[in-house]
């Protein structure tokens, strides 16, 4: 089949590499790449964080973790396995996504921080998104994809050049595409650092809306963040990043030897539950593939895993 994907985030690209792995004629068009979408601004450590439901979103988890494990071996992906702690400053059951994962360890006693009781231990694929989208994108067009920029104004729109089926991966866009209200931005700030010899990322969600997460990559550390919801604000603020890097430094006092490099926004499109289901439109079937939270690295190769099965049933 001929198949137009919408959209070159994560989640855009890694359906367009399965339909094309599967044998299908597909072609990119979005009207942002690389540095534009939000996925470059991830924290891209593996987590299944505000996606659901949580049976679906713990199976697409799970065949991501599997996939980019696979993809460690080799630097150029920009994936490493890194062990890592959720901590906690009240006792706390397994997490609901505990059946994604291999192995799960709890930490308590002396092993925690001060004013933590509790947390697990697990080691994750983080992803290096300045690496890995290119990576992405350059073994999209290898399978023979066609990235294009365009801004799509209608859905109905894109099929033209006898396109058979469309793969609508727009994320927060799709308010606007497909008139979908339950979309909502979740803003988040976060700060680059300079690497100071760390290799453990930790993570503290005690405040929802002010989170702690330290997120180690080869060259930096990623600190964040917030979770604004309703705000659309991509301009990084001054007094956000100055609470970020001090919530992060009381976490992790080497951090105070770190270099500021940069400052960076993303939306995250969140909805009450990620959208991924076939619909029949005038001009042709359209499958839908937005709506992943702060879980779109995490979602990735399992959503397009299963859209790859929604095109084939269209035949």
């Amino acid at each position: 089949m001929r198949v137009r994907v919408v959209g070159a985030g994560v989640v855009g690209l890694t359906c367009a590499l399965r339909l094309a792995q599967d044998g299908h004629r597909v072609d990119v068009v979005a009207a942002g790449t690389g540095e534009q979408t939000t996925s470059s601004v991830a924290a891209a450590l593996w987590y299944p964080y505000r996606a659901h439901p949580r049976a679906r979103v713990t199976g697409w988890s799970a065949t991501t973790y599997r996939v980019l494990c696979g993809l460690a071996d080799d630097p150029a992906t920009g994936v490493r396995l890194r062990r890592g702690r959720e901590l906690f400053r009240r006792p706390t059951a397994e997490p609901w996504w505990r059946a994604a994962v291999p192995a799960l360890d709890r930490v308590r006693g002396d092993r925690l921080p001060p004013g933590y009781v509790d947390g697990y231990e697990l080691t994750v694929p983080v992803v290096d998104m300045a690496r890995h989208l290119p990576w992405l994108r350059d073994r999209s067009v290898r399978a023979g994809v066609e990235i294009r920029p365009g801004r799509v104004p209608a859905l109905a729109d894109t099929f033209t050049d006898g396109v058979h089926a469309v793969v609508n991966c727009t994320g927060l866009d799709a308010r606007e595409l497909t008139g979908d209200t339950s979309l909502t931005p979740v803003r988040g700030q976060v700060v680059v650092v300079s690497q100071v010899g760390l290799d453990e990322w930790l993570l503290d969600q005690t405040d929802p809306g002010h989170l702690r997460y330290v997120v180690p990559r080869t060259d930096t550390v990623l600190l964040g963040g917030t979770a604004e919801e309703g705000d659309e604000d991509r301009h990084p603020r001054p007094e956000t990043a100055e609470a970020i890097v001090a919530r992060c430094t009381a976490l992790v006092p080497a951090l105070g030897a770190a270099r500021v490099l940069a400052h960076r926004v993303g939306l995250r499109p969140a909805r009450p539950s990620v959208r991924l289901e076939t619909e029949r439109t005038a001009p042709g079937p359209v499958v839908h593939c937005y709506g992943h939270g702060g879980a779109g690295v995490t979602l990735s190769y399992g959503c397009a895993a299963e859209v790859a099965e929604l095109v084939a049933a269209l035949d």
